[in-house]
């Protein structure tokens, strides 16, 4: 079983996604490239915000043919952006309140989920006075809250200042394996994509060019 991409489609003038490929449905993938390589347009057609034509499926669920397409909210997609990721007059606790009221029963327990990602001592703050790890590690929390079938993490990473992102890469190293789900984490760094991910998919100019 695998998620099966099969994506072709122009944004703009110069920019061509063309993607055939397959992402393991357990472990960390990452894709890897520079700037405007299309690691963004590939992760936001995975979580339903974008179409391209083609086809994606999950398993043996049809996301995306030419006669289908399953809207974002129906795909139960855990999405961790850049920089802030929380509802900014929310308290972190609240926040956490909103996601699990949204979701489906799943796995996910709020204990666990808060005892593995370190926000215990953060429940109560608000997101203004969150360092950007806390901010980071808080919205991991919210997204898997949402009992995501498939976490997405579009460069999570890249608003933090060096000794901050490397103790990220750490911590991310440490959770992410555990999680009984596939991750897609974008990044521009081989050495994060080595630390953190199984699989590594890398893009240019909106082509697979190298899968290892």
């Amino acid at each position: 079983m695998s998620i099966a991409i099969r994506l072709q489609g122009r944004r703009g003038p110069r920019f061509l996604l063309d993607i055939d490929t397959e992402i393991p449905m357990t472990g960390v993938t990452a894709l890897l490239g520079p700037s405007g390589s299309g690691k963004t347009s590939l992760l936001r057609a995975l979580a339903g915000l974008d179409r391209h034509s083609g086809t994606i499926r999950f398993g043996s669920e049809t996301w995306q043919d030419e006669r289908r397409f399953l809207p974002a909210e129906r795909r139960r997609i855990g999405y961790v952006f850049q920089g802030e990721g929380l509802l900014p007059h929310l308290s972190v606790c609240k926040n956490l309140d909103f996601a699990e009221r949204r979701a489906p029963p799943g796995p996910f327990d709020r204990e666990q989920i808060v005892a593995r990602t370190g926000i215990a001592t953060l429940l109560n703050a608000m997101p203004r006075d969150l360092s950007g790890g806390e901010m980071q590690r808080a919205s991991i929390a919210r997204a898997l809250l949402g009992q995501p079938r498939l976490l997405l993490m579009d460069e999570p990473l890249s608003a933090l200042d060096a000794p901050a992102r490397a103790s990220m890469v750490d911590w991310l190293g440490d959770l992410l394996p555990r999680l009984d789900l596939p991750v897609v984490h974008v990044t521009h760094d081989e050495a994060e994509a080595r630390r953190l991910a199984s699989t590594t998919l890398v893009l240019r100019d909106g082509r697979l060019v190298a899968a290892a």
